[in-house]
């Protein structure tokens, strides 16, 4: 029927469409293998036996199946205390970036903001050029925040990347005519922004706060820095500390050479293990905010 319609071209097209459509899908399905399973690896890895990953016999199943490895991750109490540090510290620090980064993103994008063009250079400078640790640590110092949560969160409070990417969002994907219409409503500019802008910008938002929810949740160099106080650590360096002790421990001068070599199995399955307790909550996050993810991260990288 529609070889009639559209001659015998269309047959010849479409069998090259279909060719084409097979070749992508086999390209893209080797993608995802390649991304999917050295996570998928770590897991049944951390599932395993240590001999048995270091002899190459784990590919699609744990082999010689044991928790060894998590048991002793979750026998340290501090475990416990590092997930509410890194749980509060994560909610806090992401709800202060998005708070002082959506609406000067939003600022910055008004064609009618006087020096905007002055404010992000200065913003884009200090992407490029910065204080150093030691001037930041004296800084953190004299400013009386050394142990406590905004050493950790205020000096990286408005990621200037970010910022950029939030305000090429507002600049293309927000309407003129939407502001014109609110102005004639008599909305000011702060209804304006709460109650047209904020509403329609959940793909940007939900990029921040993923973006800003990963940051604070992986970061664990700032802590070492700035917090003295073991009941403050976050999760990520309590787990550093463990698998930094039982690498040392296993690489000690035992006297038994069977117990040195235990330590070492021990060693290798908390590594794997302490990767999978330390991922878990972000995996779990993800798929609540995906389906805005590609839309406000393709939106908000083109340059507006």
């Amino acid at each position: 029927m529609l070889e009639k319609i559209f001659g015998e071209g269309f047959h010849k097209q479409a069998k090259s469409d279909k060719v084409f459509d097979v070749i992508n899908y086999i390209g893209l399905a080797l993608i995802l293998l390649l991304v999917l399973y050295p996570l998928y690896f770590i897991v049944i890895a951390s599932f395993s036996s240590p001999d048995a990953v270091s002899r190459g016999e784990v590919w699609l199943w744990p082999v010689e199946f044991s928790t060894e490895g998590y048991k002793r991750i979750f026998e340290y109490k501090e475990i416990w205390t590092g997930y509410g540090n890194s749980l509060k510290y994560t909610i806090v620090g992401t709800g202060v970036n998005l708070l002082l980064t959506i609406p000067a993103a939003f600022a910055v994008s008004r064609k009618e903001l006087v020096g905007k063009n002055v404010i992000m250079a200065l913003f884009t400078f200090t992407m490029f050029f910065g204080g150093g640790l030691v001037p930041t640590y004296l800084l953190i110092n004299n400013l009386g925040m050394m142990n406590t949560i905004w050493a950790l969160v205020l000096p990286g409070a408005v990621s200037v990347y970010n910022l950029i990417v939030a305000r090429s969002f507002f600049a293309q994907s927000i309407p003129e005519e939407l502001y014109e219409a609110s102005i004639v409503d008599g909305c000011t500019y702060m209804q304006y922004f709460f109650k047209v802008v904020l509403p329609v910008s959940k793909p940007i938002i939900a990029v921040m706060f993923l973006i800003y929810a990963v940051g604070h949740w992986n970061s664990y160099f700032s802590a070492l820095i700035y917090l003295t106080d073991r009941d403050m650590y976050p999760l990520q360096v309590i787990l550093r500390e463990i698998l930094i002790q039982q690498q040392s421990v296993a690489g000690g001068s035992l006297a038994n050479a069977e117990a040195v070599e235990m330590q070492r199995k021990l060693s290798e399955m908390i590594k794997y293990g302490v990767i999978i307790v330390s991922s878990l909550p972000v995996l779990c996050i993800y798929p609540f905010v995906q389906k805005h993810f590609v839309k406000g991260m393709m939106i908000g990288s083109v340059k507006g």
